[in-house]
C-alpha cells in the first residue's frame, strides 16, 4: 500500500490532500486501487461512469472503431491524469468510447460521494479538479476536430507539421511506429503506407523506416 501512497503524492490533484485524508479514504474504501494489464479494457463504450479515476502510473488510450473497422486513438493519458471527470456529474454519464490500458496501469478510483465531500472541505482540491476537467475537455475537442472530415493526406501533413515545429527540422524522426500513427488518424497501416508512397511520388516527402523529410 505504501508504494501506492507514494504514487498518489506525485499526483498534482491528490497532492492537494493531506496524508491523513488519503489514509482515511483508503481505509474506509472511498479510495480504491485498481490494476490493469497491458491491453486490458478499463471501460467499454456506453458504460456508466460512477467514479472519478486518477491514473497513478501507466498509459491509457481513448479509442473508437469507425464504420470501416479502423481503430482510431482519440486521446492518450498518463500518470497523474484523470478519467471520467467530465462525465461523473453529467445527466448522461456514459463513456462515449472505449478506454484501454496500453501498458500495465494503476488507477485510484474515488467514490462520487467522497469526491463531493472533498470539494466542500478543500477549495484548492476543487479548483485543481475543475482545471483538470477543463483541460481534458479541450484536449478531446481539439483531437476530434483535428481529424474529423479530413483526408488521410491532410491528417498526415498535420502530424508532420506538428513534429517539424516540435523538432525544429524538416528531417523528422518519427517518435511512434507507423502502426500507432495509423491508429491515431483512424486508418489501417496499409492505407497509411499507401498514402506515404503517393506523397513521395508527388515530391512532398522522402522517407525511411524511422524518418520522414518534408521537401
Amino acid at each position: 500500500m505504501q508504494k501506492y501512497i507514494g504514487l498518489m503524492e506525485k499526483s498534482l490533484l491528490l497532492s492537494c490532500l493531506s496524508k491523513e485524508e488519503v489514509h482515511l479514504c483508503l481505509k474506509d474504501g472511498s479510495f480504491h486501487i485498481s490494476s490493469y494489464g497491458k491491453n486490458s479494457i478499463i471501460h467499454f463504450s456506453g458504460e456508466v461512469c460512477l467514479k472519478l479515476e486518477i491514473i497513478l502510473s501507466g498509459h491509457v488510450s481513448v479509442e473508437r472503431i469507425d464504420e470501416s473497422g479502423n481503430l482510431m486513438v482519440i486521446a492518450e493519458f498518463f500518470g497523474g491524469e484523470i478519467l471520467g471527470g467530465n462525465l461523473l456529474f453529467s445527466k448522461s454519464p456514459y463513456y462515449p468510447m472505449t478506454i484501454t490500458a496500453k501498458k500495465p496501469t494503476i488507477i485510484v478510483e474515488i467514490a462520487k460521494e467522497r469526491l463531493l465531500r472533498l470539494f466542500s472541505d478543500n477549495p484548492i482540491f476543487l479548483r485543481s479538479y475543475l482545471e483538470f476537467v477543463a483541460d481534458h475537455t479541450t484536449i478531446l475537442g481539439e483531437r476530434i476536430k483535428h481529424y474529423v472530415n479530413k483526408t488521410i493526406r491532410e491528417c498526415i501533413m498535420n502530424y508532420l507539421e506538428y513534429e517539424r515545429q516540435k523538432q525544429g527540422s524538416n528531417n523528422i524522426l518519427l517518435p511512434i511506429t507507423k502502426k500507432t500513427w495509423a491508429e491515431r488518424i483512424g486508418v489501417s497501416r496499409t492505407s497509411l503506407s499507401r498514402e506515404l508512397a503517393k506523397m513521395k511520388k508527388d515530391g512532398l516527402i522522402q522517407y525511411s523506416a524511422k524518418t520522414i523529410e518534408l521537401l
